[in-house]
This record gives C-alpha cells, structure tokens and sequence, in this order.
C-alpha cells in the first residue's frame, strides 16, 4: 500500500507539472475529482447518470406542480423555484465534472472561470435564502395558521422569491471582484473539479490575506445567519407540532418539516466545513470530495425528499400521468 502511493505521488506531481507547461497565461487547466491520469468513464457514467435523473426530478416537480391547481400554494412555488435553482446550479458544475473524466484536463479561460465562480456562489447563496424562505413559510403555516393566507399571499411570495434571487447575485459579485484583482503568475492547474474559492486563492502569487478575510467575513455571515434563522424557524415550529393533540395530525407536520430539514441539514454542514474556516484548514483533496456533497449530492436528493415521500405530490403525479395518457 505504501509503495503505491509513494508511486502515484511523483506521477501526480509530473503530471501536474507538464499540464502547467501546456498552460497558456490566460487559462486555467481544471485537474478533476480524481488525481490520476486517463479517462475515467465508469465515474462518467455514474455522475452523467446522477446529472440526469436530477434535473428530470426537478423537471417533472416543476411540470407537476405547474399542472395541478391543487398545489399552487406558497410551500410549492418555493419548491419550484428551488428545483429551477438546482438544475441550473449542477448545469454550472457538472458539465466540467464529467469531461475531466474523459480527459486527463481540460482548460478554462480566466474569463470563463470568473464565469462559474460566479453562477456557483450566486445559486449557492440563493439556495440559503430559499430554504430559509421555505422555513418561514412553514413557520407561519403551523406556528400561525389563521394568520398563514393573509400574510403569505401572492405578493409576499413574490417578493421573497425575487429578494432571494437578487440579493444572491449580489452575494456571487464581491468573490468574483476580489479573486480577479488577484495576480496568477506561476502554476494555473486548479486542483478541484470547478473553479471554487480554495483552490484558486492557492494559486495566486498576491497577497491574498485581505481577499480571504472578506470571504470569510461574507461566507460567515450568509451561511451562519441563515443557518441560525433557519433553525430558529424549526425550533418554533417543533414546539407547535408537539403541541398538536392529534398524532396523526403531529405526524403530517413532521413529514412536512423533516424532508426540508433534512436537505438544510446536509448542504448547511458541507457548505460550512467548506468556506466558514481559516485558510490553514484547506486540503485540496478532501474539499474536492465534500464539494460533491453540496454540487450534486444535494440537488440529487431534493427531487427524491419533495417528491417520493410527499403523498400531494405523488397524488398529483398520478393525476397529470392519467389526464396525458388517457384515450
């Protein structure tokens, strides 16, 4: 075992060496999940597979709740928004993903890379307003039932919806003007799959303290304050369900909460162990793999816990499937 991996490392290093030789000054060459040479097409296929079935998830919960009446409610416009969130958010990542695994390389202009750093931050941060807006939302549906309809009219959804996307394209703007006043005048082989915040501050030849504090500062407060917010959310609504005489009526609440806390439980602990730490605490090969977590296990499993184990939605589903396949 120790004599494979003292083999493996000089052919690493080699080949990150002669990659970086290759590289023209105004690109970047993305290295890839996996740290050896050659095509990979079994991991092509597993995560071309995991792509797919994820955005037709998320496209039939947005067909089905866009068909049937009976689910044009605030809880499941979020959702549908959420669902357009996530395919786009794996569109921006997976892509690249899956062509390093055909390739040993493949190269990104800088402008490119400034691109999806962009799009990734801005949909990562949209995320964490929407699944805070979808926390309130069912904040006010159990904590204040007879208040629900009159404050979460259309209006207000409307107004979360598109606070949500703009103050996350805001968010996504300040990494991209920081990192591209950085200066990269030695190695340009990004060891990750997508250009993401870590591994480019590692390549820069600046001094990049003052641009990592700030992101700091920014990963800090978008994460932990919509984190907090969030579970504040859910500590209310907890209280209330156990409050419910009914126990069926506690067990459709808790059916209802769970399969959201439990999306926010696994992007919030990924996101947080990814950017809410000191530089010092950086390893490039273990950001890759919990990078998997948030940019394509997470949006995997929404389709499945919004749809598989909602009754509503599977109930719809049915409906849609008789009204276009009956004679």
């Amino acid at each position: 075992m120790l004599n494979g991996i003292s083999i493996s490392l000089p052919i690493f290093a080699y080949h990150t060496m002669s990659l970086a030789n290759q590289t023209s000054t105004d690109e970047f060459v993305i290295l890839g999940l996996l740290n050896l040479p050659g095509p990979h097409p079994p991991f092509f296929i597993i995560f071309l597979l995991i792509f797919l079935v994820t955005v037709t998830g998320n496209f039939i919960i947005m067909a089905v709740v866009g068909l049937d009446l009976a689910l044009h409610t605030p809880m499941y416009f979020f959702l549908v928004n959420l669902s357009f969130l996530e395919i786009w958010y794996m569109t921006t990542i997976v892509p690249k993903l899956l062509a390093n695994f055909l390739m040993k390389s493949t190269t990104m202009s800088f402008a490119g890379c400034m691109t999806q750093l962009f799009f990734f931050v801005t949909f990562g941060a949209t995320e964490c307003y929407l699944l805070l807006v979808m926390a309130y939302d069912r904040y006010l549906a159990i904590c204040k039932p007879l208040y629900y309809t009159s404050l979460m009219d259309t209006r207000m959804c409307l107004q979360l919806v598109t606070s949500s996307w703009i103050t996350g394209g805001l968010t996504g703007l300040m990494p991209v003007l920081l990192i591209s006043q950085l200066e990269f005048c030695g190695s340009r082989v990004v060891n990750h799959f997508f250009c993401d915040i870590p591994p480019l501050l590692e390549l820069s030849c600046s001094d990049t303290y003052p641009t990592e504090i700030s992101i700091f500062v920014l990963s800090l407060v978008v994460l932990f304050c919509s984190f907090l917010l969030t579970m504040v959310s859910y500590f209310f609504i907890v209280i209330s369900i156990l409050r419910i005489q009914s126990s069926n009526g506690r067990s459709k609440a808790f059916s209802t909460c769970g399969s959201h806390l439990t999306v926010v439980l696994i992007y919030y602990g990924t996101m947080m162990f990814m950017y809410v730490r000191p530089r010092s605490g950086y390893s490039s090969d273990l950001n890759k793999y919990v990078s998997v977590f948030y940019t394509v296990v997470t949006p995997g499993l929404n389709p499945v816990i919004y749809s598989l184990r909602n009754k509503e939605v599977k109930l719809s589903l049915k409906k849609v499937l008789r009204r276009f396949l009956a004679p």
